[in-house]
């Protein structure tokens, strides 16, 4: 109970501060009267009948005038710079260390491959010779 008496004194108290205050300042100005027709702001819609309503058109939002960057020549890095730059932003596979490791045992594989199927191509290129000369005779 007493938190409640204090609270009621002190709201009291509050109270007549606030009204002596107001007694002594001047009262505050009235608001301005709304004028007799209120003013119509069309923002998406162009009005037809423009005699009846008493209106004002808000212009179209134009936007901001964009300028290209101009890069100079000098500025440009060379084309290999450029490729190195490409190489180091983009992730790399998982796999890339094993790609790195086995690509020369790949080349000999190649290289081996290329030569088998050389060979393969002239032993059919002498089997269709032999062939050729069999019925010839």
């Amino acid at each position: 109970m007493d938190k409640a008496a204090a609270r009621r004194d002190r709201l009291r108290a509050m109270r007549t501060a606030a009204a002596e205050a107001g007694e002594d300042s001047p009262p505050p100005a009235a608001k301005p009267a709304a004028p007799e027709e209120p003013q119509l702001r069309f923002r998406n819609y162009n009005v037809h009948d423009k005699k009846n309503i008493a209106h004002s058109t808000v212009e179209a939002a134009q936007p901001p005038k964009f300028e290209e960057p101009r890069v100079d020549p000098e500025m440009l890095p060379s084309l290999d710079a450029d490729a190195d730059l490409l190489v180091n932003v983009a992730p790399k596979k998982p796999n890339w260390d094993l790609r790195r490791d086995v690509a020369k045992k790949l080349e000999k594989l190649e290289r081996r491959t290329q030569r088998a199927i050389v060979q393969l191509l002239q032993q059919e290129q002498r089997a269709v010779m032999e062939q050729d000369v069999g019925q010839a005779d």
